[in-house]
């Protein structure tokens, strides 16, 4: 089974809620150190402009997997947390889109998530996250599309779902669609491969608000929780949880 089919799992054929890739150049406001302080947040944009600037939704999946791949590759940065839809207004003139997360590095405001990540490791290249052989770059590129098209459209949904009664069949959707893939998890220390990757990052959060969604993982899973401990013991994934993440676990 290929892996993109393995993920896709049956009867997930929901719409993605991926944010769209764009980016944009740094206005007066921020270069001038303009940007206020974050309702909520822990800091501020310098007005030097030397490190960058990671604007972060606490218990958001897409900001998540960001801050792993910052701390897997020890970047150094400013991470400013911010809660929805309480964004300052100067951000909100870096971000048409109005979304999180947003990344500011000098003049370049990168404001999705997947640019966000390929950008940074391209920019700091060890360690690498991607292969280099163009055709298993491909594949893990189209396994990070079926992971966000299937599995994080899912969990906004159950995050974003009023009608409690709904819950139990999206959550039932998620779980199959992740067991679907178990074998995945069992061929290699990492997701089809011998090194940590972006898409252990992308995986990584989904699997750790399984619990606080109370989504139980079945006897058959025990590839995939064997993998998910592997992945929770890492230093780096420990550095890049958020109080509200960690708290997901309490």
């Amino acid at each position: 089974m290929l892996a993109g089919d393995a993920l896709s799992g049956r009867g997930a054929s929901m719409r993605p809620s991926r944010e769209r890739s764009n980016s944009a150049r740094v206005p007066e406001a921020v270069r001038s150190g303009r940007l206020s302080r974050l309702g909520g947040g822990s800091g501020t944009v310098s007005s030097r402009r030397t490190i960058m600037t990671l604007f972060s939704a606490p218990a958001d999946a897409w900001s998540h997997r960001t801050r792993i791949v910052l701390a897997e590759k020890n970047i150094d940065l400013e991470v400013v947390s911010v809660a929805p839809g309480s964004l300052p207004e100067d951000l909100l003139d870096l971000n048409p889109d109005h979304s999180l997360p947003t990344l500011v590095d000098r003049d370049l405001v990168l404001y999705d998530s997947r640019v966000i990540i390929e950008y940074l490791d391209e920019r700091f290249p060890h360690p690498p996250l991607m292969p280099a052989d163009p055709v298993t770059r491909a594949q893990f590129r189209l396994a990070l599309y079926r992971i966000e098209r299937d599995w994080y459209s899912l969990l906004v949904q159950i995050g974003r779902e009023e009608d409690r009664r709904q819950l139990p069949r999206l959550r039932k959707i998620l779980l199959d669609t992740i067991v679907q893939g178990v074998e995945l998890f069992q061929l290699k220390p990492f997701f089809l491969s011998d090194e940590f990757s972006l898409v252990d990052a992308t995986v990584a959060p989904v699997l750790w608000r399984l619990p606080y969604y109370q989504i139980e993982l079945p006897p058959k899973a025990q590839p995939i929780v064997r993998y998910q401990s592997r992945i929770f013991a890492r230093p780096a994934f420990a550095r890049a949880l958020s109080d509200a993440e960690r708290a997901m676990h309490r």
